[in-house]
């Protein structure tokens, strides 16, 4: 399994999300949701930020499904997918996961052919705090 990579402005995303949170990066000016974190608002240009709580909900808005697989460590879950999700409440932040059966359930355990742009999906979180997704009616 890889680990994220963490710098001082994703930090803390990571460190939520090991309590089982999603935050996404707001401006503490003008309020603008940003993704990937970073310290400039490229709004207002403001280098005050919080880390707002969101609800986990969202949709997907693409996904891949790699054939061979690019890594040789996820070899053995192949094929699995990989989604990216835009969030409800800002549909302008979109995440890169995987969307999996159950919450801790391994990469491929949500069928490949079953997956589908638009689908509602929630963010759960495994023992590390890497967030995946599951159908939210499955």
């Amino acid at each position: 399994m890889l680990t994220p990579v963490t710098d001082p402005d994703g930090a803390p995303f990571w460190e939520y999300a090991a309590r089982g949170e999603l935050r996404v990066q707001t401006c503490a000016d003008c309020g603008e949701p940003r993704f990937p974190p970073r310290p400039c608002c490229p709004h207002c240009r403001s280098f005050a930020s919080e880390w707002r709580r969101t609800s986990g909900r969202g949709r997907i808005w693409s996904y891949v499904v790699p054939h061979p697989p690019l890594l040789p460590e996820y070899a053995a879950q192949a094929p699995y997918n990989v989604i990216v999700v835009e969030l409800a409440e800002t549909p302008r932040i979109r995440l890169v996961g995987n969307l999996v059966s159950a919450p801790g359930a391994a990469l491929d355990s949500f069928p490949p052919d079953r997956i589908r742009i638009g689908a509602r999906v929630q963010v759960v979180f495994d023992g590390d705090g890497l967030p995946s997704w599951v159908l939210e009616r499955p």
